[in-house]
């Protein structure tokens, strides 16, 4: 539970934020989990032409297809990879097949522990995960300990500590207090463990706005480095209290992903040819609106 912070004003626009604070090899922490996946943000990467970034985080989705086939991505950090509700990436399947990425896969767990260990502070931490079977042979960070109290044998989990954390909330001030609520996943853990953070959001309040609900406020403006806003800015996933998630659009790139030439017309007319956040949602609202 935080109370505003005063401090700096780090309202900026999305391309401003992402071309200051995404850099090429990076290793970028995509925040989301069901709700908030940061879209509009992935989709202005793509639009900037960012290369040989690393992105990690608990359960990848198809955010991660979209940058990966736009030739963003050179690894991926995860503990599962998909079209969620649906199946498997194709697009990782690919991409792995014709060499053009590496994978580093965990578990899920592995992957918020080595998160959490960079929001500590701490260079690993210990626990009773990835001990037997052959996945602990090919888990990068991954070693073992000796408990020096027990004599038990431990997983060292390392540290992750991402350059930059991309997440998406249902508020902020304009100094970044960020407020989010539903489900949150792995998405504070991944900003606290993080170097930067941009988050982008449905709506600019005031701070008296976020010292009504403390309760809400997920991270304090200290630790966040660019807020921008952008409605409608985690579609297709949802956002509580502002829209739904859109199954339909997720059923649509099942299939379309598993043809490189359709992703690539895809990446196109969502990406390319809008040349901002605002032109992509006024384009899918129009689509939308006609399929009415």
């Amino acid at each position: 539970m935080l109370g505003p912070t005063c401090g700096p004003n780090k309202l900026v626009s999305l391309p401003e934020a992402v071309a200051h604070h995404v850099h090429d090899g990076d290793l970028v922490f995509v925040g989301g989990f069901g709700q908030g996946v940061p879209f509009a943000t992935g989709r202005e990467v793509v639009r900037q032409g960012r290369r040989n970034l690393t992105l990690c985080r608990t359960g990848a989705d198809i955010l991660f297809d979209i940058l990966v086939a736009a030739g963003c991505v050179c690894r991926v950090k995860f503990g599962w990879y998909g079209n969620p509700g649906i199946g498997l990436s194709h697009v990782l399947r690919r991409a792995v097949a014709d060499g053009s990425l590496t994978v580093e896969e965990t578990s899920n767990f592995g992957l918020l522990l080595g998160l959490h260990a960079a929001r500590l502070g701490v260079p690993f931490l210990p626990a009773r995960i990835l001990l037997d079977g052959d996945m602990p042979a090919h888990v990068a960070g991954l070693s073992q300990v000796e408990c020096p109290f027990t004599g038990e044998t431990l997983s060292a989990v390392a540290a992750i500590r991402p350059d930059v954390a991309l997440i998406h909330a249902q508020q902020a001030d304009a100094a970044g207090n960020v407020q989010l609520w539903g489900i949150k996943g792995d998405t504070v853990e991944g900003a606290e463990a993080s170097r930067r953070v941009i988050c982008t959001v449905e709506r600019i309040v005031p701070s008296d706005v976020i010292a009504q609900s403390p309760s809400n406020t997920v991270l304090s403006a200290s630790m966040v480095t660019a807020v921008a806003l952008a409605p409608m800015g985690a579609y297709p996933s949802y956002v509580e209290g502002f829209y739904g998630r859109d199954d339909a659009a997720y059923r649509a790139f099942e299939g379309l992903s598993r043809k490189p030439s359709l992703l690539a017309d895809y990446i196109k007319s969502t990406v390319h040819d809008p040349a901002s956040h605002e032109e992509f949602v006024a384009v899918m609202q129009l689509g939308r609106n006609s399929d009415v």
